[in-house]
């Protein structure tokens, strides 16, 4: 989070101040929610992992389309039809099959932390789109929650990281050093893109793409790599289900775009219809006059 504050402000601070003064006294509530957001999603996803398999949080983090859809309903007041809706459940349910390797074991604790988790990613996400969609762009909103999140991440790793860095650090700067700088710059390229596809579709809409991702790197790992012996039928039919439920959600997307953009030229047609016939009109008054 201070790599990507560093590395941003150049660009950020091309704006004069009094623009980011404005922007800070009318966001500050939203971005202090997202850095909180992201950091707890890290934080808790994070500790889950201490005590739980790796399937079943990744059964709990496949719930995320349907989580965020449901935020959004909450926080923006975008409503899905029963069509998104039902291929929203559908993807989820493919993407759990297709994961779910067998054995799910995990401590009630880890597996709350887990849930907790999931759900900040989704009110992190959402809250994302609600700011980006009032005109603060991508390089501004990842400034501004880079120093929160950092904030907010700073008790967890006192807590549980310190003493163990602190003892690692001597011995390991070189190769330390270099993974730490190596994940920084991912780190960076990863939100900028994240929070650009937030802007450009929707949250729930990424969280579908990556949902999707999933699957598809399943899919291509066993027809390319030769790792089809490990599929199992279940999983086949979740990666089955998953590309159903994405097609369905897909077209019924695609629908509405051109719905909308059919009433907008509907909509066109009409007032220069108008216009044509209002003309003649003046024309006649000032011939009369």
């Amino acid at each position: 989070m201070a790599f990507s504050f560093v590395v941003l402000a150049p660009i950020a601070l091309m704006q004069p101040w009094e623009m980011h003064r404005a922007t800070l006294q009318k966001q500050w509530q939203g971005i202090a929610c997202i850095g909180a957001f992201m950091a707890l999603n890290i934080a808790l996803n994070n500790i889950s992992l201490l005590d739980i398999s790796l399937s079943l949080n990744q059964i709990i983090r496949s719930a995320i389309p349907v989580v965020a859809c449901g935020l959004a309903i909450m926080v923006e007041s975008k409503y899905p039809t029963r069509k998104e809706a039902a291929s929203l459940v559908v993807l989820t349910m493919g993407v759990m099959l297709a994961v779910w390797q067998g054995t799910a074991t995990g401590k009630p604790y880890a597996i709350c932390f887990s849930i907790a988790a999931t759900i900040c990613n989704g009110l992190m996400m959402t809250f994302s789109s609600k700011l980006m969609s009032q005109k603060l762009d991508v390089v501004q909103l990842s400034f501004y929650v880079a120093p929160v999140s950092l904030l907010c991440l700073a008790p967890f790793f006192i807590i549980f990281e310190a003493e163990r860095f602190a003892t690692y650090w001597p011995m390991n700067q070189h190769g330390a050093g270099l993974i730490m700088l190596t994940s920084s710059v991912i780190a960076v390229l990863y939100n900028l893109a994240h929070q650009k596809m937030i802007q450009t579709v929707s949250a729930v809409a990424t969280t579908v793409l990556g949902s999707i991702k999933i699957v598809c790197l399943l899919i291509l790992s066993a027809t390319l790599l030769g790792e089809g012996k490990e599929f199992t039928l279940r999983m086949w039919l979740g990666c089955l289900l998953a590309l159903a439920g994405f097609g369905a959600y897909s077209d019924s997307k695609l629908s509405a775009i051109r719905q909308g953009s059919g009433t907008e030229t509907a909509a066109r047609l009409r007032e220069e219809e108008s216009k044509l016939l209002t003309e003649p009109v003046r024309a006649g008054s000032a011939q009369v006059a």
